[in-house]
């Protein structure tokens, strides 16, 4: 068997193009244009290049940028400051602050003083608490991508057997809640799981989030599965750099149903969920349908 190939960066321009097309609607129809506002301290790059990203495809599909660019030095209060200051914007919709933060600021303190409605990295505790108990919420970007993902492979997830390895908040746990919520039977495995191979190789579905290369094995999948590889490590190979994911691909792929690639799979669908999420909070502040096939 050699799997199918889950296509995340097409699947993602799929996505941007329905958001593309709701916030046209919500000019043309209320005259409001939802607006992300990025929040980016200090100068790492790689969170340079991923806030320029965002930045990029947020005014493509139509939507206002408004980007914050403080010193790494900045203090928490002048930080937590601005948080208040774009809480009460009614302009932005969106709030997101890059992360890491450098280290004397608190980013739990950080994260919690976002509007949960304008949450839209879902990590405020109140969005974790909502989604945990099945209510509306603010979901996190790559696990909403995983499932829109495993929705259009499968359709119904009703039934299936599921297996999320890592236990991150910001994957393995909402992961895990999202798809109890479409009626999986859920196990969170990890690095210290007793037999996790035969615990992996239960699964129907299968989503590598534990943060180490190359970790899952072919012999660990069952004939058929699908399998999501969260994970994005940067190796050195035969002298070159190179991304991998959490799962060995070559020989995933010759027993899975289907599989997404690193890199090209569920990467690209971080930044078209965090625009998806930005509508559906501008919908939402607006009382306003929310955009179908956006949302968990």
């Amino acid at each position: 068997m050699t799997a199918q190939i889950i296509d995340g960066k097409a699947f993602a321009a799929t996505v941007r193009e329905k958001v593309a097309g709701h916030v046209a609607r919500l000019k043309e129809e209320h005259n409001i244009t939802p607006g992300l506002a990025v929040v980016l301290v200090g100068e790492d790059p790689a969170s340079q290049v991923y806030v320029r990203s965002k930045g990029k495809q947020t005014v493509e599909v139509g939507m206002n940028s408004y980007e914050h660019k403080l010193d790494v030095d900045t203090s928490e209060a002048d930080l937590l400051a601005l948080i208040d200051q774009l809480n009460n914007d009614k302009d932005v919709h969106g709030i997101l602050v890059q992360l890491p933060l450098p280290g004397h600021l608190n980013e739990d303190l950080v994260i919690n003083s976002i509007d949960p409605a304008k949450d839209v990295d879902g990590f405020h505790i109140s969005n974790v608490g909502l989604l945990g108990t099945g209510q509306k919420s603010m979901v996190p970007c790559t696990p909403l991508g995983c499932l829109m993902m495993l929705r259009d492979h499968h359709g119904s997830l009703s039934g299936m057997d599921a297996v999320v390895i890592g236990r991150s908040n910001i994957v393995g746990k909402p992961m895990a809640q999202l798809l109890l919520g479409d009626s999986c039977t859920v196990t969170i495995a990890h690095s210290r799981t007793k037999d996790l191979p035969d615990v992996v190789r239960r699964a129907d579905i299968v989503v590598a989030a534990v943060g180490r290369p190359e970790m899952v094995p072919g012999d660990w999948i069952k004939e058929g599965a699908t399998v999501i590889d969260v994970g994005i490590n940067r190796i050195e190979r035969d002298g070159k750099n190179k991304l991998v994911g959490d799962v060995d691909y070559a020989s995933c792929a010759e027993v899975a149903g289907a599989i997404t690639p690193v890199p090209g799979g569920v990467g690209p669908m971080t930044i078209a969920c965090l625009l998806a999420n930005t509508v559906t909070a501008c919908c939402r502040a607006n009382a306003l349908a929310e955009p179908e096939g956006l949302t968990a």
